[in-house]
């Protein structure tokens, strides 16, 4: 019910972190859904199998191994896969640095190699280093500081 309302009732754009929390949503009628993680291989048949069932089932990257996994488990009947550059922008959990010269090369690959097998949908960070953060403008430190980083990469 929360996340119905949270999407306004459209059933549409949500995040997981959990490939179990996609199939919850998705048995209750949710058909836009971002699993959070760079997808590890061992994972890979159970998101094809969201990604065909759904309208939209989105996955992050963070790696050029990443992408030739999914170049080389191409989705069947036409559909593709579509996902999101995920960037480190100081979480040091997941994503490629920003900064690092590999992430253009990256996203380019992403976005120029087989957009009919894989398409970049957009670029992703996650703000989980204010987890930390004791105060509010620490908090928007942080924000502001990713959203810059963010920018300036996309501008890139």
């Amino acid at each position: 019910e929360g996340a119905e309302l949270a999407t306004g009732g459209s059933r549409r754009g949500i995040v997981v972190s959990t490939l179990a929390e996609a199939r919850f949503f998705a048995a209750g009628g949710f058909d836009d859904i971002l699993y959070a993680f760079p997808v590890p291989a061992w994972r890979l048949a159970e998101c094809s199998a969201l990604a065909q069932r759904l309208q939209a089932f989105q996955l992050l990257l963070d790696s050029p191994q990443g992408l030739e996994m999914l170049l080389q488990n191409p989705l069947p009947g036409g559909k593709r896969w579509l996902v999101w550059l995920k960037l480190d922008c100081g979480n040091a959990r997941a994503g490629i640095r920003p900064t690092d010269p590999q992430a253009l090369a990256l996203a380019r690959a992403i976005a120029e190699g087989s957009p009919e097998l894989v398409t970049l949908v957009g670029v992703y960070a996650h703000c989980g280093n204010t987890y930390g953060c004791r105060d509010i403008p620490a908090i928007q430190a942080i924000a502001r500081d990713t959203t810059a980083a963010v920018l300036e990469f996309v501008t890139a």
